[in-house]
């Protein structure tokens, strides 16, 4: 058989084995191997897998992502995603639907510490869902605040989907975090204004009554000085040439655990389970990145990755587009597996389809990400749905109900990014 003939085949066995539900990692792996043995031999298939094992887990860039893990573990166990939901109700508490538009800004501000998805969806479901439906607030309103708001975690830096985006491409993952800061503000924006327009236009969905904060102004900004001190600390530093990336994390997880321990709301308990979950975490990420190098070395030898971008140049479609198409692919990937996964499948058969297009890698990371964190809430899996479903008792179809607003919200901000790349490129532009 031809080599492109066993990457097909390949591939094809993949996606069998994701469906039987073997874990990403091993079936990629397993495919690779067999895959690669075919077409050169077993023994340099066993090779590759030693090697790629060895210096995937050995990249230096690698620990930046266990750094920021870390980090926003440590801030999450120290309850600073509690202290950005009440700080931001002491703003906006007499607006209509100021809880749901709370709900959203404190998480945008918590996944600036956090990078984590799950974490900032987690801690809102545990804070503000409860909260909203005591003061009237649709159940499936409440979880889709919390749901669609932990995705921003996956966006605005610092983001381990991010770094491993960089770490597949070989983009500059400096640039790259810098990149996700503007069209982090950009979602987070759109996405409380979608929520008041839809209170605005369904007031049965918010509440009727409001409830004061037992907090003033000044102590309100007290509770959260943390946030924008570590975030400008950490991007301020690769912004600046002060930090590589991995110092920056390094830099940021310092200044968790002193804000942690100075405030003596980081317990020992807490302190050991957040480097428990930083182990697990990072582990499974490293995991993924071995599968993902070797994966893409076995695509790049069935010659996959340059018939596809030999046909995408052959058939003079506009560029605009052959993007189009791949994030419609991206779209319905989103909705029926994790995004990790998709990343590390995905990116080594697009990535030099965008890049002999012309496009920016940079711009096209974060855009990717975007896409990924709209599949994190698209039915039928939408895997942080079904974490604040499960936390929050709230039924899964309420919560995709609630949703739909918030992933037009989402749509259009994906929109914006491809008609206005600088969005993306202007503080690394300025950083460079």
């Amino acid at each position: 058989m031809s080599p492109e003939t066993i990457g097909l085949i390949g591939f094809a066995v993949m996606l069998a084995l994701l469906a039987l539900r073997v874990p990403v990692a091993v079936a990629m792996i397993s495919v690779a191997v067999v895959g690669y043995g075919q077409i050169v031999n077993n023994d340099a298939a066993l090779a590759r897998l030693g090697a790629d094992a060895f210096n995937g887990a050995a990249s230096y860039n690698l620990s930046v992502i266990a750094l920021f893990v870390l980090m926003g573990l440590l801030l999450a166990a120290a309850g600073l995603g509690v202290d950005s939901y009440r700080a931001l109700d002491v703003f906006l508490w007499r607006t209509r639907g100021g809880l749901a538009v709370a709900t959203l800004g404190a998480s945008a501000m918590f996944a600036s510490v956090s990078g984590s998805a799950v974490a900032s969806a987690t801690t809102m479901s545990v804070v503000a869902v409860p909260e909203m439906r005591k003061y009237g607030y649709n159940a499936g309103l409440s979880a889709a605040c919390a749901a669609v708001g932990g995705t921003l975690g996956a966006l605005i830096p610092p983001s381990a989907v991010l770094v491993l985006y960089g770490v597949l491409t070989e983009e500059p993952i400096g640039d790259l975090l810098l990149a996700g800061i503007m069209p982090g503000v950009l979602t987070a924006v759109l996405l409380m204004a979608t929520a008041y327009v839809v209170i605005r236009r369904r007031p049965d969905l918010g509440a009727d009554s409001f409830s004061k904060p037992d907090l003033g102004w000044f102590a309100a900004v007290r509770l959260v000085w943390a946030v924008p001190v570590i975030f400008f600390v950490s991007m301020g530093g690769i912004f600046y040439g002060v930090f590589t990336p991995t110092e920056a994390g390094a830099a940021g997880a310092g200044l968790a655990l002193i804000y942690g321990v100075g405030t003596r709301r980081l317990k020992w308990r807490g302190f050991v389970d957040a480097l428990s979950r930083t182990v697990r975490t990072t582990a499974f990420i490293f995991l993924l990145v071995i599968a993902g190098k070797i994966f893409g070395f076995f695509l790049a030898v069935s010659r996959i990755p340059f018939e596809v971008t030999e046909f995408v140049a052959g058939i003079n479609a506009p560029r605009w587009a052959v993007v189009a198409v791949i994030f419609a692919v991206y779209f319905i990937l989103g909705a029926l597996m994790d995004e990790i996964a998709i990343l590390v499948i995905m990116t080594p058969i697009v990535y030099p389809v965008v890049i002999d297009l012309g496009y920016d890698g940079v711009w096209f990371g974060v855009l990717t990400i975007m896409m990924l964190l709209t599949g994190l809430i698209t039915p039928p899996v939408g895997l942080i749905t079904f974490v604040v479903s499960g936390v929050t008792e709230i039924p899964l179809a309420q919560v995709f109900r609630g949703l739909m607003p918030f992933i037009a919200a989402l749509s259009a901000a994906i929109l914006i990014m491809i008609a206005s790349p600088d969005i993306a490129l202007w503080l690394p532009g300025m950083a460079s």
